[in-house]
């Protein structure tokens, strides 16, 4: 890694002091926020604190290291000259924020070539801040995390998330109607970062997901990793939007051999066309 990317270690210390900072703030705010905008439809909201939250984050990032670039759901692309991306969410889970729920989180990475080498995930009301950096493990408050040894899929608690469109949403309960019968059950957090976080701490067997952004997942799918996850997309590709899939070695394959026939990728069967 170049001399101007830095040391992942201090790439995530700086990550978790802007994750902090933005959560202290936003967790203040909570009581008394109001929706400022819509985005994709109607549910799918912007509060005024996602976006002050942002600004925070991107301050002091950039105040620490002036040649980054940051990609930020609310802020959008800042180009930098340094090699480092910060890959930011001010508030993954804004609706369950929105109605005064624990279950939000301020989610900051470090990305260098292509590859996320440091993440912080932080939970303010909840109390947890899990952080991990390439190669050297996942924690949450300082303790090691492992994922859960993989089960059989039947025995498996699976998380997922949902669209905001009522055509993904649809598609959506199609694939959950098909998987239900075949898991030991199914769990809606409304976090894909705590949802990814929760599998690294041995909450959840295995979690999926249609419709993220790279803010979604770019720490927590670090932390999951350095857990002991396999997480990827279908057919050998990496994580992307069309769809996460993140389970231990074993339980993985079963959970994508599953999904994959029922394209679980896509917001309509090819038979729908």
């Amino acid at each position: 890694m170049s001399a101007a990317a830095g040391d992942p270690a201090d790439l995530l210390a700086l990550a978790l002091d802007a994750a902090r900072e933005a959560g202290r703030l936003a967790a203040e705010g909570q009581d008394g926020i109001d929706v400022l905008a819509t985005k994709t439809t109607p549910t799918d909201v912007v509060t005024a604190m996602d976006r002050a939250a942002e600004e925070l984050i991107r301050k002091r990032l950039l105040g620490a290291r002036p040649g980054d670039a940051v990609l930020g759901e609310e802020g959008g692309a800042e180009d930098g000259t340094s090699g480092v991306r910060w890959i930011v969410d001010p508030i993954d889970g804004t609706v369950n924020y929105l109605y005064g729920r624990e279950d939000w989180a301020v989610s900051v990475a470090a990305e260098v070539g292509g590859e996320v080498v440091a993440g912080a995930v932080v939970a303010p009301v909840r109390g947890d801040e899990y952080t991990a950096a390439l190669g050297g493990g996942a924690f949450c408050n300082g303790a090691p995390l492992r994922v859960r040894p993989a089960v059989p899929l039947e025995m498996a608690l699976v998380a997922t998330g949902f669209g905001y469109s009522a055509a993904r949403r649809a598609r959506q309960a199609e694939v959950v109607r098909t998987l239900l019968p075949r898991v030991r059950d199914i769990r809606r957090v409304g976090s894909a970062a705590l949802d990814l976080c929760g599998l690294a701490r041995g909450r959840f067997d295995a979690y999926y997901e249609r419709g993220l952004n790279a803010w979604d997942w770019a720490a927590a799918a670090l932390i999951a990793q350095e857990a002991g996850a396999r997480v990827g997309g279908l057919h050998g590709a990496p994580i992307n939007p069309e769809l996460a899939i993140a389970a231990p070695p074993g339980l993985f394959e079963e959970l994508h051999d599953l999904l994959a026939p029922l394209n679980a990728d896509a917001d309509a069967n090819p038979d729908e066309s």
